[in-house]
């Protein structure tokens, strides 16, 4: 039987929305094969998430964060399907919590779809150009760039972020898990980072 992490169990509960035992239940049944305990969740009419990513999200909030000196600050606008989730306690502590991380991180887009296809070819250039001085052998320099730019993803969109507050987690997750709570489609449009000086 195939050892099931406890990090395998959260990632499903992330795609899925699912709980934490069906989730360890569809991993078991399964061997720990990731798209097959989809499978098995969405047969046993568990997995939500799919479905509610295909739900419109227009209602929310725009929340503002302003860090205590008054140097920094974040606009953040986080759709949700309906204007009773977006007034939940839930969803505004999601409000606050994104803000806040954008306000620490400094991520350059939401997501990767995102960011400007010019500064992806830029940085796939630089690691290119890294791996080649580095001497690797030309048979494993694309998988390397490749690997550097899920890093460099990780670095620079929000939703692929480790979440400040919890590194085990990414803000993605912590979207999921809020959207798995409330069952809604909830998503992050947009966000503004404000640091004072900063564009002179």
């Amino acid at each position: 039987m195939a050892t099931i992490s406890a990090k395998d169990v959260a990632a499903l509960r992330a795609q899925t929305g699912a709980g934490m035992m069906d989730c360890k239940r569809a991993l078991e049944e399964t061997g720990g094969d990731m798209a097959k305990a989809v499978e098995w969740l969405r047969s046993h009419g568990i997995a939500k998430a799919e479905k509610r990513a295909e739900r419109v999200a227009k209602e929310g909030r725009i929340h503002v964060y302003t860090h205590h000196n008054n140097k920094l600050a974040v606009m953040v606008e986080i759709n949700s399907e309906t204007d009773f989730v977006a007034r939940g306690e839930d969803f505004q502590a999601l409000c606050r919590d994104v803000a806040m991380h954008i306000a620490s991180s400094a991520p350059l887009a939401v997501s990767v779809a995102d960011l400007p296809a010019e500064v992806v070819e830029r940085e796939r250039r630089i690691f290119r150009e890294q791996v080649a001085q580095e001497g690797k052998p030309e048979a494993i320099r694309d998988k390397i760039v490749e690997g550097k730019i899920k890093k460099f993803y990780a670095e620079v969109c929000l939703m692929d972020q480790p979440f400040v507050k919890d590194d085990k987690q990414t803000v993605g997750d912590l979207v999921k898990s809020v959207s798995g709570k409330t069952g809604e489609n909830i998503q992050v449009r947009r966000f503004a980072r404000f640091l004072l000086g900063e564009a002179v």
